[in-house]
């Protein structure tokens, strides 16, 4: 039995998923962002009993198939920007509308519908995430976090940072370590 969760976004949500699973005892064959396959049927009382767990962790089970939908969009771009190195093969449109068969008119008007945003703001802002925990790492230099981060060139990350942040990558980055030394 394959269920949808909700707000499952890091490995540690994965963690809370299987731990509240067989505290239920119930035995799971994967848990994934997003999904966890569970080898056997789930009574009612067994499905209620989870969802009011996970509600105490920020997670919630999904049965709605626009929102499942939804959070499987939000789960490919979290994968593909914070956990995966690989660049897509094709652009974001193409590859979401492959990996869920769905048109991608479909996909982002959906999408916008419920988050209040596009995919593509989405995405920026997840990209742009992980160029502020790149920064603040200090292991990478910016052009080598363009790189990691499939940019064009590095005036493109910086440019895209600075219109979403209000501030240039060296001037976070500085900010950052100020913070860091105060305290």
């Amino acid at each position: 039995m394959r269920l949808h969760i909700k707000n499952m976004v890091c490995i540690r949500c994965k963690m809370v998923v299987k731990s509240e699973l067989e505290n239920l005892g119930l035995h799971y064959a994967t848990v994934e962002l997003g999904e966890a396959v569970i080898r056997e049927e789930i009574s009612k009382a067994q499905m209620s009993a989870l969802n009011a767990a996970l509600k105490k962790s920020g997670l919630e089970l999904m049965e709605d198939n626009k929102s499942i939908l939804v959070e499987k969009i939000k789960t490919i771009i979290i994968e593909q920007v914070h956990y995966n190195d690989d660049q897509i093969k094709t652009n974001l449109s193409d590859y979401l509308s492959e990996k869920l068969n769905h048109n991608y008119t479909y996909l982002s008007n959906l999408f916008s519908e419920v988050k209040g945003t596009t995919i593509e703001k989405y995405y920026l802002a997840h990209k742009i995430e992980k160029v502020k925990e790149l920064l603040a790492y200090d292991e990478l230099n910016l052009t080598e976090i363009a790189y990691k981060l499939h940019y064009s060139s590095v005036a493109h990350l910086s440019n895209q940072f600075k219109k979403m942040t209000g501030l240039t990558p060296s001037h976070f980055k500085n900010l950052k370590h100020k913070r860091s030394s105060i305290q």
